[in-house]
């Protein structure tokens, strides 16, 4: 357990010097084409995030600022400017007018005010964070409302605000948004400094961290990568089916295949699609042509209802199959279940990237019955405390 701890803080250790390019094998060149456009696709095409609405909570946090912008209408300019010259005058920040302040910010100016705020709350209540609100998510909510993940980043990785974010909401919303834009070596520094403060690591960032270093597919990345999903496992953490996946696709890019079948072996629950499409393509890189068969067979649904969900594979994935199968026994028996496939529709053009990196639904919440919204309108005060209590 010591070792593997060691290993994992030893990779994190380098996070910000690992995100030098890996110089392909060409033996590898026949695998470039699965995965790679998806890895295209993910830096200059369609912007995914991999936490759901459930973590990020970003439209709580708008509704809240509609209420308090109501709240305290026609004052707002005046409350910015107030902070600014109460900034100015070295005075003392309350917690709940950080607060206040924090809900009525609408521009990156705003945002820059309320990040000097911070840093002076801060320094005034060094030894008294502890039990105290966490306003870490609520900046970082903010900073992803405006898209300001660069601001937030440089904010979490300051020295000066050491112990000032240690949640791993904060972090993890701050990497989803680099994520999103691509910043990957900037995610990895992230990691890198909630290892150095002590924060521990939840699902969520387990699955981040093992998404970047998917998206980087460098061998320090990798090495990062099988670092921390074993030390999860050590600690007897449960590890997300989704940062397993990104592990056993990160395995493939780097072509080693035993390691891709070791952490396929570790999924409990393997019926998903992701699941099935990368079960295939590591039966097809290994030289199991008819076991990658099997299970595209057992898949086909022909003459099933419409209302009946199907199993559809990526084009990628039953090209790399006809690619390693052409001009071999089974040939004709690969291009026969490829074919079934495709008049099932079950053929899909989404890459396995797309697959991968893809945004949770997250939980659907329950809606108010009546009584709840009666109550809700006749306490407005309640609402006023609700708001700034978070």
């Amino acid at each position: 357990m010591c070792m593997v701890r060691s290993v994992g803080s030893m990779a994190l250790a380098g996070l910000g010097k690992c995100c030098r390019s890996f110089g392909r094998d060409p033996s590898k060149v026949a695998f470039c084409g699965v995965l790679q456009p998806g890895w295209i696709e993910g830096r200059v095409g369609a912007k995914r995030h991999l936490l759901s609405e459930d973590v990020i909570k970003l439209q709580d946090f708008q509704q809240r600022k509609l209420a308090v912008a109501h709240l305290v209408t026609g004052s707002k300019g005046n409350y910015i400017e107030l902070f600014t010259k109460r900034l100015q005058r070295n005075e003392l920040i309350p917690k709940e007018e950080l607060k206040l302040l924090l809900h009525l910010c609408q521009t990156a100016d705003d945002v820059l005010i309320a990040r000097d705020a911070i840093y002076r709350y801060h320094t005034d209540n060094r030894n008294l964070m502890f039990g105290e609100f966490k306003f870490g998510p609520l900046f970082v909510r903010l900073c992803y409302e405006l898209g300001l993940e660069s601001l937030a980043a440089a904010t979490l990785t300051d020295k000066n605000m050491g112990g000032f974010f240690n949640d791993a909401t904060s972090f993890n919303i701050t990497i989803d948004m680099l994520f999103i834009k691509g910043s990957f070596e900037k995610a990895l520094e992230l990691l890198r400094t909630m290892r150095a403060q002590g924060i521990p690591f939840n699902k969520d960032t387990l699955t981040l961290a093992a998404g970047t270093c998917y998206k980087l597919n460098t061998a320090d990345s990798y090495r990062i990568c099988t670092a921390l999903i074993e030390e999860g496992q050590t600690r007897g953490n449960a590890v997300p089916r989704h940062a397993h996946c990104f592990a056993v696709a990160l395995a493939l890019r780097q072509n080693d295949i035993e390691k891709a079948q070791s952490l396929f072996s570790q999924i409990m629950v393997t019926d998903s699609r992701l699941c099935q499409n990368l079960k295939v393509t590591i039966l097809t890189m290994s030289g199991a042509v008819t076991d990658a068969v099997s299970v595209l067979s057992a898949a086909v649904l022909p003459k099933s209802p419409s209302f009946v969900k199907k199993l559809d594979f990526s084009q990628e994935v039953v090209d790399l199959l006809r690619l390693r199968s052409e001009g071999g026994a089974h040939a004709m028996e690969v291009e026969q279940i490829v074919t079934n496939l495709e008049r099932a529709h079950q053929v899909t053009q989404q890459t396995l990237d797309g697959m991968l990196c893809h945004t949770p639904t997250g939980k659907r919440k329950p809606e108010l019955n009546m009584t709840d919204r009666k109550t809700r309108r006749r306490n407005p005060k309640s609402l006023q405390s609700t708001l700034l209590s978070e």
